[in-house]
């Protein structure tokens, strides 16, 4: 079963599926009784596969551990030669035809980040962040990852306030959107990611060196199959407010993080009089508005919608719990209704940390976690090797505007024409 993802964004996080609570004795437990697949790797009691070869530690190369600061040049790996992929992997009825090879760098090559780290979580997908975290945790015997949750904007915010009073407690802000991680980099409260960290991303998600990409999530109009096929859904969104197929027809989550950055997009792309007259032109054509953008892509199914706009993974859940289900995704192509988003994550300035921090951040980009996130949540993997799952095109196949993703921090004047217009 995926994380349901149904409060993402400023509406706060729900526990994790796993239903474990994050204090420092529920890791210390965990720990001290060696309950995990890591730990037992790390003590070399695990079998890899049904055979009898012990399983190296994460952090080790086939010549020992991996030095601090020094990791390989990204390679192909075989799936045997990762980290128990099977472990990170998802599961269900949309994971299937996974890749027999990889290229990037697996958690065997980085190095164990070691000591303590606290990380300001900012959003977490219904859990699912938190979970990778607990699972990179698991995997290193001295290594204790301290998690502090808030929506994304308020962390920012936060971390801003107190790199401005001389420090922060954080070491790492990883976050759901561009925008905030954006905002945060502008402030100074940053420091430089080391070229090892982030080569293996496209410069398109890591546009400074003050952060880097880790998941993408693509706008996508969600329809349902009984009403239209994918030539009738328009390939622009500025079409949709003038199109009367879609007159009452459609819904939307304008309270969502996503759906405001969407806007924001359209805002400095086509200018805000142009976004002005597309929100009014949609509330014109009778559009529904919902809390959260997996019940637009929902109504959709169900067929009292026959559109929306959503981020692409909502489709993915719903098909996950109805695979029957008349439920398709369209793109537009080069508008802000093609924008690919991305989570995030950074290094505070200021952290006593900063290399455990890297490597850390380095964990996350790794071919591992890349499958865990891909495979569980539907986002869309960043490198480029991970495919994501279901028939949906790759990343590299859809058409985004061309867009610095940490403009999207500039939020102010969206929320403010949102308001103006009624639609918040």
């Amino acid at each position: 079963m995926h994380e349901d993802r149904s409060d993402e964004g400023e509406g706060g996080d729900r526990s994790p599926a796993t239903g474990r609570v994050s204090t420092p004795g529920r890791r210390r437990f965990l720990k001290a009784a060696g309950s995990t697949a890591g730990l037992l790797a790390l003590a070399g009691c695990s079998g890899n596969g049904g055979g009898g070869t012990a399983t190296p530690a994460p952090g080790t190369t086939s010549e020992g551990a991996t030095p601090t600061g020094t990791v390989p040049e990204p390679r192909t790996y075989s799936e045997d030669e990762l980290f128990k992929i099977e472990e990170w992997r998802g599961s269900g009825p949309l994971i299937e035809d996974r890749p027999d090879e990889y290229t990037g760098i697996s958690m065997y090559d980085i190095p164990n980040p070691g000591g303590e780290l606290t990380v300001y979580l900012g959003g977490g997908e219904g859990g699912l962040y938190e979970n990778l975290l607990w699972q990179i945790e698991s995997s290193y015997r001295d290594f204790t990852i301290d998690v502090r949750k808030a929506p994304s904007s308020q962390l920012a915010n936060t971390i801003i306030e107190e790199a401005r009073a001389g420090s922060s407690p954080a070491d790492i802000f990883w976050a759901i959107d561009a925008g905030s991680i954006g905002i945060v980099a502008e402030n100074d409260a940053t420091v430089e990611l080391p070229d090892r960290v982030v080569r293996s991303i496209p410069d398109t998600f890591h546009p400074t060196d003050q952060w880097v990409g880790t998941m993408g999530r693509a706008r996508s109009i969600p329809y349902n199959t009984d009403e239209f096929s994918a030539e009738d859904i328009p390939n622009e969104v500025a079409a949709f407010p003038d199109d009367d197929r879609f007159q009452g027809a459609m819904g939307w989550a304008p309270t969502y993080g996503a759906f405001q950055s969407f806007i924001t997009a359209m805002r400095l792309l086509d200018g805000e009089e142009a976004t002005r007259q597309w929100l009014n032109g949609m509330q014109q054509q009778g559009i529904s508005t919902y809390d959260n953008e997996l019940v637009v892509a929902n109504r959709v199914a169900s067929g009292e919608l026959t559109a929306g706009f959503s981020n692409h993974y909502y489709s993915r859940l719903v098909r996950e719990e109805r695979p029957d289900a008349p439920l398709e995704l369209a793109f537009t192509k080069g508008d802000a209704g093609a924008l690919i988003n991305c989570s995030g994550a950074q290094i505070i300035r200021g952290s006593s940390n900063q290399e455990a921090a890297a490597n850390l951040i380095h964990h996350l980009l790794s071919i591992e976690a890349q499958e865990f996130l891909g495979t569980r949540g539907y986002e869309y993997p960043l490198l480029p090797s991970v495919p994501p799952v279901g028939d949906i095109p790759r990343i590299e196949d859809l058409n985004p505007p061309d867009l610095n993703l940490a403009k999207l921090s500039d939020l102010e004047p969206t929320l403010q024409l949102l308001r103006d217009t009624g639609v918040l």
